[in-house]
């Protein structure tokens, strides 16, 4: 079954790219590939607008390799700069455009053109250089497309100025032993800065070591070793997985005098790769295996035995002219392998559906449970990627694309308008370190983070905003997609809460959550049971906004945001918007009708912060005592406008239940020792972590330990020496 016109997706862009199509006529550039997938159809681009009738008066018209005369469905896009050809089984087809397909003066040096295209089943995997030559000198045409009409809005302007899921839950520590990582879905672990077993702290910030720390002791805490990294490598990131620590950091291949000489331009390589340790006995952990692959971390994520590590490369395509031809594909990197580096195979590397980025998804697969021996498997997908959500069974990967429309200049209020994004969802399927493309999408939009993605009995759920919150002639509006297994569209929800945006959502089963914002806070309550017709229940407006919203049972959420007031404007017009405080709220959402604010907390002034506003990972929990806490500076406004008063940084713990609400149990905010006239970032805490009945505040260059019943401060320990 074809995709339904609202996915308004970019066209595939899969195979063997032998040829593009590129050609000039006078100010007239026409843009395409040679192949395409059944599923998503084939596009091609216009530098100047198609007439509006011109598949009707049949300026447009498809053929088939014999010459007959095809009804596909053609759909113009991006004020008709863009052709939608969809409907095709595989096979050669023959694109007709007739003289007066285009608008204005065109018909006039235009004859008669033909573009030849292939439609196939399922993406195929690049076969030599030339091929990755063809798709790049494609994706820089098309870039150079874009930027020209992008630097013709630019002037344009000037002139005018001048004139998971249902069981998805926070993962806490099994029976209260200790805590593990703030996670979106259960079951997949997140890589993060710090991570514990409950006998031993791992950290890294940035340094060029990882730090080992001894807590069995709460009041004798030392450090137990420092893995120290050569100077070229930078550790960021950290999994545990029995007694295998999994460090995951970056660095350069240092390229060799000959090699630069070979070449006029010999541009360094970046590399995110993934060290395994022995710390079976923490005090001399064992270096076991390095792999990798080039470009630069996207994210990480663990179930079971298997690691995915993803990357971004961007290899140095505009220098294709001086650099050697295999640079345009990414490297990868296994230090078991005598020569350590080595270039990606060409049938490990495929192109995604609607591709144009002059990039690589790299997506790196390993089972961790004997790291010195087990199979490295690389795949690279031509397409950029940006937030990646993961389930057991499957991976999702997501691009933004742009569609710079040529307009009035009347109209025009900025270069970039976001009512032409658009986001295409890349679906893979996983099997062990088998990692294959399944499916894909593209919908009108844009999503905020991972949480607005999750997968549910088969089908996937998200939600988007789509257009400019500013933009009062095109208000932004919010929409919830259901699609299923094969990705096709099956339910929606549009046009919720126009002229705002959304700032946080959650999935918790049969129920979606998402907070929008631009005066107030609504709330919307979506059952999504029936994926067929998604329905909101309920709306609940207060003010503030939630960045984060977190389950505390399947009644309950907490909201993790900023409390706000309205200003009158001195101008006229909508009133001043004034971000105050830190808030937390706690949602009843028993009633999906009539969701209720039930408890709020209110944390310092204006310019109090804390990393779980864009962090899910910054959050401490621990269930069976229902505390709640997170890192936090905190700040009060005085009677000076625009002054601020710093009172200290820290962690606040709270209980949160739906009977007592939100209670404040451990105040750790410590201010400024005498003398000290700022806070000190190397002692501000960035995770907060339990084991047992203490409770540990862990920063760059301290580690201090509480009793987690009344959180007195046991001891302090210095783990770097200035």
């Amino acid at each position: 079954m074809r995709k339904p016109v609202i996915w308004l997706g970019v066209s595939a862009v899969i195979g063997v790219m032998a040829l593009t199509f590129a050609f000039f006529i006078e100010k007239v550039t026409v843009l395409a590939t040679e192949t395409a997938l059944t599923e998503s159809g084939w596009q091609v681009y216009f530098s100047e607008p198609l007439a509006s009738d011109s598949v009707e008066a049949g300026h447009l018209y498809v053929t088939d390799q014999h010459g007959k005369k095809m009804q596909p469905e053609f759909e113009l896009l991006a004020g008709n700069k863009k052709l939608q050809v969809a409907g095709l089984k595989p096979g050669t087809y023959t694109l007709h455009m007739n003289k007066k397909a285009v608008n204005g003066n065109f018909y006039k040096v235009m004859k008669t053109e033909k573009l030849e295209f292939t439609v196939y089943d399922e993406i195929e995997s690049i076969r030599s250089n030339e091929d990755l030559l063809t798709y790049f000198k494609r994706a820089k045409d098309h870039m150079t497309l874009i930027r020209a009409d992008m630097e013709f809005e630019e002037s344009a302007m000037e002139s005018d100025t001048s004139a998971e899921s249902s069981k998805e839950s926070s993962k806490v520590a099994s029976d209260g032993d200790y805590s593990t990582t703030n996670v979106q879905v259960e079951g997949i672990d997140e890589s993060d800065i710090v991570k514990t077993d409950g006998r031993f702290v791992y950290s890294v910030f940035g340094e060029n070591e990882v730090e080992v720390l001894d807590i069995q002791d709460p009041q004798r805490m030392k450090v137990a070793s420092r893995i120290k990294m050569d100077t070229n490598y930078y550790p960021s990131q950290l999994f545990l997985h029995d007694d295998v620590l999994i460090v995951i950091g970056s660095k350069s291949e240092v390229i060799t005098e000959d090699k630069a000489q070979a070449k006029h331009f010999a541009p360094s390589t970046s590399f995110t790769t993934v060290r395994f340790y022995n710390v079976s006995n923490p005090q001399q952990p064992e270096f076991i295996r390095e792999v990798g692959a080039e470009g630069y971390l996207n994210s990480a994520r663990k179930t079971e035995n298997m690691l995915y590590v993803v990357t971004n490369v961007h290899p140095h395509f505009w220098a294709m002219d001086e650099i050697e031809e295999d640079a345009l594909r990414p490297k990868v990197f296994d230090s078991s392998n005598e020569e350590d580096t080595s270039y990606m195979n060409f049938d490990d590397i495929s192109i995604l559906p609607g591709a144009t980025e002059p990039s690589y998804s790299v997506i790196t697969a390993i089972d961790v449970s004997s790291p010195e021996s087990s199979q490295l498997e690389t795949k690279g997908f031509l397409g950029s990627s940006e937030q990646l959500y993961m389930t057991k069974d499957h991976l999702y990967l997501t691009a933004t694309t742009y569609d710079v429309e040529q307009s009035n200049k009347a109209s025009r209020t900025t270069i970039w308008n976001p009512a032409n994004v658009q986001t295409e969802f890349f679906k893979f399927k996983l099997n062990g370190s088998k990692v294959d493309y399944f499916s894909h999408a593209a919908l009108k939009g844009s999503i905020l983070n991972q949480f607005s993605m999750d997968e549910h009995e088969g089908h996937f759920r998200v939600v988007m905003t789509e257009g400019n919150m500013w933009d009062d002639s095109n208000p932004s509006k919010n929409h919830l997609y259901i699609l299923d297994e094969s990705m096709e569209l099956t339910g929606s929800v549009e046009g919720l809460a126009k002229g705002e945006r959304i700032y946080s959502a959650r999935f918790m089963g049969d129920k979606a959550y998402m907070v929008t914002f631009r005066e107030t806070d609504p709330l919307f309550v979506i059952d999504v049971a029936n994926p067929s017709k998604p329905e909101v229940l309920g709306e609940l407006k207060i003010p503030g906004f939630s960045n984060y919203l977190h389950p505390l049972d399947e009644n309950h959420l907490i909201g993790f945001g900023y409390d706000t007031v309205a200003k009158k404007n001195p101008s006229g017009g909508e009133p001043l918007i004034i971000t105050k405080g830190m808030k937390i709220s706690l949602f009843d959402v028993s009633d999906f009708h009539n969701p209720k604010e039930k408890f709020t907390e209110i944390i310092g002034g204006q310019g109090t912060y804390s990393p779980i506003q864009y962090d899910h990972k910054a959050l401490f929990q621990h269930k069976n005592r229902n505390l709640y806490g997170f890192p936090v500076s905190v700040y009060e406004e005085t009677a000076k406008e625009f002054e601020l008063d710093y009172k200290g940084s820290g962690a606040l713990i709270y209980e949160i239940t739906p009977e007592k609400g939100i209670v404040l149990k451990g105040d750790l905010v410590k201010g400024l020792a005498k003398g000290q006239q700022y806070e000190e970032w190397e002692k501000q805490v960035e995770r907060i972590i339990y084991s047992g009945d203490n409770l540990f505040t862990v920063a760059r260059e301290e580690i201090i330990s509480y009793d987690l019943k009344d959180f007195e401060e046991i001891s302090k320990l210095q783990t770097k020496q200035r």
